[in-house]
């Protein structure tokens, strides 16, 4: 039973959520620069003031017990708290300065990375990005575990203490074999899917799920082929090997047409699309920032001229079926 006077130290609490980050001692020990029989006090030291068992430690593993993964997220919630009354407690300490860990979807990454990545050097130099690139379900799963500081996905992700800071919208174009009837259309109604070999990608991506909903609110039921590609790229290049047609961002269109044997056509209005965002935790206190990081990045892609930032296109958030269009 919990002793209800116990008082947890921040570096037990510090120690408990870098061990279940980690799930390894020495891993843990090192995040936090101490050496490992001092994470191990920390750690022991904290379960028998809560009267709980926290960790479960055999000789080939470490797992969280029920109670570990049911107190994990308010102990996560304790050292952002402390993190920022210390900044705040700093006056004019940047809160984007120091090691940020950025997650971001593979839809994303390859091609809007090196323009963010020379551009945040340049305008935010003591910011030191670490990179991860995931699928949605499992960098929301980092961000609540403390691995990750925010992410770039698409919106909405409606997880719970998660919040969301729209950038851009950009436009789904249909990507072709080269010579094939439709390459360099503008106006394409999404209704033609019903007759076009359509190429997805794995489960798990949220690009897949964006253009079976393209195919929803068209009323299609597409061809679905058996082909499917764990990337953006090998779905692209089935595409150039005339297995089928698949959807791509606006983004990814001068990185996938490059080599000379993709086409693309576009959609008439309004064009299926997605709004890009950052996510983070609500318990941070760092909103302010991030909405200045998000800011950064948005103006960022845009110089790209492939998207355009939030708030300045029509439509919704969901990612589906919106004018992505600028408004006249």
């Amino acid at each position: 039973m919990t002793d209800q006077s116990y008082q947890p130290p921040i570096t037990a609490l510090r120690a408990f959520v870098s061990v279940a980050k980690h799930l390894h001692f020495g891993s843990a020990a090192a995040e936090l620069g101490v050496s490992q029989p001092s994470l191990s006090q920390a750690l022991a030291g904290l379960e028998a003031g809560l009267g709980l068992r926290l960790v479960e430690r055999t000789t080939r593993r470490v797992m969280l017990t029920a109670e570990g993964r049911r107190l994990l997220g308010s102990a996560i919630a304790v050292c952002d708290a402390v993190d920022d009354f210390l900044l705040d407690a700093a006056g004019d300490l940047d809160p984007l300065s120091g090691t940020l860990r950025l997650g971001l979807i593979p839809t994303i990454a390859p091609y809007v990375l090196p323009r963010v990545l020379h551009g945040l050097a340049e305008r935010r130099p003591a910011l030191d990005l670490l990179v991860v690139e995931d699928q949605t379900d499992r960098l929301l799963g980092q961000l609540r575990d403390g691995a990750l500081d925010a992410a770039v996905l698409a919106l909405p992700a409606g997880a719970p203490g998660i919040g969301e800071i729209p950038m851009y919208a950009e436009d789904f174009v249909l990507a072709l074999p080269q010579g094939h009837p439709l390459a360099g259309r503008k106006r394409l109604s999404p209704k033609m899917l019903e007759d076009l070999p359509l190429l997805l990608l794995d489960e798990g991506h949220c690009l897949r799920d964006q253009a079976l909903e393209v195919c929803q609110l068209a009323g299609v039921s597409p061809d679905l082929r058996q082909t499917r590609a764990a990337s953006l790229t090998t779905a692209v290049q089935c595409v150039e090997g005339g297995l089928g047609v698949t959807l791509i961002p606006q983004t990814a269109v001068a990185v996938e047409t490059a080599a000379g044997g993709l086409a693309t056509a576009e959609f008439a209005r309004p064009r299926p699309g997605r709004t890009i965002g950052l996510v983070y935790r609500e318990s941070s206190g760092r909103g302010e920032a991030y909405r200045a990081l998000a800011a950064d990045i948005a103006e960022l892609v845009a110089d790209g001229g492939a998207v355009t930032p939030a708030g300045t296109r029509s439509g919704g958030t969901d990612g589906t079926a919106v004018d992505l269009t600028p408004e006249r």
